[in-house]
């Protein structure tokens, strides 16, 4: 059974920047998908980013293209998420979640297609 542990939120200015992670315990973290979602109150779980087992692939959502990069540490088991030039609209809850495939795969950005998830940390950038 994997686990997820995510870390690194917190508040922060607009423009400012933070690193969350994701660590992965119980199975090799190759083994998986991971990706990142984040929820705002009353929104629905929205995908943010993801990368392939092997870290060769990733792919974000449009409104992070440019401002988040999606990384892993297999050293570490860890799964980064570098989140720079933060805008209030980012403000939400961060999850990751781990898809028992070595590829990102096709609905990657539907929550359903994810086994395993962490508690979430918060992120609040104030304007």
């Amino acid at each position: 059974q994997v686990q997820l542990v995510e870390s690194g939120g917190g508040l922060v200015q607009a423009g400012g920047s933070l690193r969350l992670a994701c660590g992965v315990s119980g199975r090799t973290l190759s083994r998986f998908a991971i990706a990142w979602f984040r929820q705002a109150p009353g929104a629905a779980r929205e995908f943010v980013a993801a990368i392939s087992g092997s870290g060769g692939s990733t792919t974000n959502e449009d409104s992070v293209k440019d401002r988040f990069t999606i990384s892993r540490d297999s050293a570490k088991n860890t799964v980064y998420l570098q989140m720079n030039s933060l805008k209030p609209e980012d403000t939400a809850v961060y999850y990751c979640a781990a898809r028992n495939s070595y590829y990102i795969g096709s609905n990657y950005d539907s929550p359903a297609q994810y086994d395993c998830w962490g508690q979430g940390t918060q992120v609040t950038v104030s304007s």
